[in-house]
C-alpha cells in the first residue's frame, strides 16, 4: 500500500481473537466484505492466524494495510530487532504496513528503542512507524528521536474517554490516532445519550459510539468482530447529524475501560 495514503477507516481489531480457524476466517471474511486495514500484535498471539487469513483471501497483499506491535517485553534494541522478524515470518510478509510500539513499559527505553524502529524502516520490514498508549509527553519525546514521522498513536477512545487534548495535539502534528476499544466493551448501552440516538435511529448504541468516532478528524477507528453481520455492521455505521454528535460530545462521564498492569495512561 502506498506510505503516504490515508491509513483506512475502520480497522479491524483482533485484540483476544486467538483461535488460529476462526481469526483466520474472520480475516478473509474482513477482507472480502470490503475491510482493507488490519491490526494485529506480538502479544495477542494471532499473528500467524492474521498471516493465514491475509493468504488464503482473494485480496491481493498491496491492498491490505497491516499492523504489528511489538511488546513490551521485547522493546530492547536487539529483541526489537529479533521479534520483528518472527512476527514478519508468522505474518508471512516481507514487511508490515505499521510497526508500534506497544506499551511505553517494560522494555521500553526511547533513546535505545526508537532507533532501531527508524533502522527496520529503513530496511523495508515496515513501511511506517507508529506508537500505542503514548501521552502527549511520550509522544514529543519520540518525535524527537525518531526520523521517521510517527504515522499513528493507537489508544482507547470512545464516548466516555475523548482524549480531546490528545486528538488536538495529534491533529497538529499529522499523527493519526487509531481508536480501541470503539465499541465500548458491551458498556454503550448504559450511557444515555448513546442508547437514545440508537433507539430513535433502530440501531444500537455500539454503532452510535462508532459512527460518532468515524465522524471525528485525524481518527481510525479498530473494532472488533468475528461473525459477518457484525464485521458488516462495523463497515457502515450510520452517519451522526450535527445535534447527535453535540449531544455525545457533551457527556461529561469519563471511564477508561482499558486498564493493563504497568501501563502508562493517555
Amino acid at each position: 500500500m502506498d506510505e503516504t495514503a490515508p491509513i483506512p477507516s475502520p480497522g479491524l481489531g483482533t485484540s483476544g481473537n486467538d483461535d488460529p480457524d476462526r481469526c483466520a476466517e474472520t480475516v478473509r471474511t474482513a477482507l472480502e466484505i470490503g475491510y482493507r486495514h488490519l491490526d494485529t500484535a506480538q502479544m495477542y498471539d494471532n499473528e500467524a492466524a492474521v498471516g493465514e487469513g491475509i493468504a488464503t483471501s482473494d485480496v491481493p497483499r498491496e491492498d491490505v494495510f497491516l499492523a504489528t506491535k511489538v511488546h513490551p517485553s521485547n522493546l530492547a534494541p536487539e529483541d526489537v530487532r529479533e521479534t520483528t522478524d518472527r512476527s514478519l515470518e508468522r505474518l508471512g510478509v516481507e514487511r508490515v504496513d505499521l510497526l508500534y510500539v506497544h506499551w511505553p513499559t517494560g522494555a521500553y527505553d526511547a533513546e535505545a528503542t526508537l532507533p532501531v524502529f527508524d533502522e527496520l524502516r529503513e530496511e523495508g520490514k515496515t513501511a511506517r512507524v507508529g506508537v500505542s498508549n503514548f501521552t502527549t509527553d511520550l509522544l514529543e519525546e519520540a518525535r524527537e528521536l525518531l526520523d521517521a514521522p510517527i504515522a499513528a498513536n493507537q489508544v482507547e477512545m470512545h464516548p466516555l474517554l475523548p482524549q480531546d487534548d490528545l486528538l488536538a495535539y495529534c491533529r497538529e502534528r499529522d499523527v493519526t490516532v487509531v481508536a480501541y476499544a470503539p465499541l465500548m466493551q458491551g458498556e454503550a448501552g448504559d450511557v444515555d445519550a448513546l442508547a437514545d440516538i440508537a433507539a430513535d435511529r433502530g440501531t444500537t448504541p455500539e454503532a452510535v459510539s462508532l459512527a460518532w468516532l468515524r465522524q471525528r478528524d485525524g481518527v481510525v477507528p479498530i473494532p472488533k468482530a468475528t461473525g459477518e453481520a457484525h464485521l458488516r455492521a462495523n463497515l457502515d455505521p450510520p452517519t451522526l447529524s450535527a445535534d447527535e454528535v453535540a449531544r455525545i460530545d457533551a457527556i461529561e462521564e469519563r471511564e477508561r475501560l482499558v486498564d493493563p498492569d504497568g501501563a502508562a495512561w493517555n
